[in-house]
């Protein structure tokens, strides 16, 4: 085969990607759409808090209306009373979490533009340059009557956020609402825009019983954007096809039936699949903390384990 180069026609993807969180190593990106697929009682909510621990959220919106029963797993999340929404079928919440979320962007927005004021000021104050009046204004505290370097509460960076459905199947957010949540996860990274380009976003976890439902359940379109699935033990064959034919692009349906016996072979156990991974090696787990690598399941009898150390 042969082909020519034609020049100046390069794609070029920038020095900086608009939606990029920094998360820590070994664990996924964000932003995330998550499906934890389980049956009750195999521990899909408990891993669930787990990775969001981990993943070191600053917010976290939680739709369910088992929150009050889950109370004391769910107390490790921190969580603001006022960002728990327990009416699933009350599909204007999403409403409500939206308008959080911009009023985060515009709260990061006033930070940085009372920085700027700030800048100005402490320039003016060096070289007598004059300052607006609003400008001053701005700055000025009249319990202290000072003029302050302003302040946002998280250190002038955009909070990562999310969001989590558990229990919402069948509920009225998955049938009435169901549109919504269609949009939510095709420009869930486009969510609450920045002035300067960019936006806040959020990332999304589904907490869910069965891969597909009849009705009320996890939609075509939220399985086509799926990041990331986590899969626990499941008797239903035609789910697991269907999860594999999701694969197939990567490993052969032999070895993802050998990955899937093997991440799940232990109670509460799980095979975590990352459809866009930091790293290949990221792309398969059993739990959080251990890689499966499709080689070693391809050509190994015996799988190897190796402890990283940190």
């Amino acid at each position: 085969m042969k082909t020519i180069k034609l020049k100046g026609l390069d794609i070029n993807v920038g020095k900086k990607n608009a939606f990029a969180y920094e998360t820590p190593p070994d664990l996924p990106k964000a932003h995330q759409s998550m499906l934890f697929v389980a049956k009750r009682g195999m521990g899909k909510t408990l891993s669930c808090v787990n990775l969001l621990e981990k993943m070191k959220y600053d917010r976290i919106f939680v739709v369910s209306p088992s929150v009050k029963s889950n109370k004391e797993l769910m107390d490790r999340l921190n969580l603001d009373p006022d960002d728990i929404e327990d009416d699933v079928d009350d599909i204007s919440c999403l409403e409500r979490i939206f308008a959080k979320l911009d009023q985060e962007r515009d709260d990061l927005e006033e930070y940085e533009s009372k920085m700027e004021k700030y800048k100005k000021f402490n320039k003016s104050m060096n070289f007598n340059i004059p300052l607006e009046d609003d400008d001053l204004l701005d700055l000025y505290n009249p319990i202290t009557r000072d003029f302050e370097k302003p302040k946002h509460r998280y250190g002038g960076r955009p909070p990562m956020c999310a969001i989590l459905f558990d229990d919402v199947v069948g509920s009225m957010l998955f049938t009435k609402g169901i549109r919504k949540l269609n949009k939510l996860t095709i420009y869930h990274r486009h969510v609450s825009p920045f002035t300067k380009g960019g936006a806040l976003g959020v990332s999304l976890f589904f907490l869910i019983q069965s891969y597909k439902a009849q009705a009320g359940g996890i939609s075509k379109c939220i399985r086509n954007n799926t990041t990331s699935l986590v899969l626990f033990k499941s008797k239903n064959e035609g789910e697991l096809k269907d999860i594999q034919q999701e694969c197939s692009g990567e490993i052969s349906e032999e070895t993802f039936y050998k990955m899937y016996e093997y991440a799940t072979n232990e109670p509460h156990s799980f095979l975590f699949i990352d459809f866009h991974p930091k790293e290949p090696k990221y792309r398969f787990r059993k739990y959080w903390d251990q890689l499966l690598i499709p080689d070693e399941f391809e050509n190994e009898n015996k799988i190897t384990e190796q402890v990283k150390n940190e």
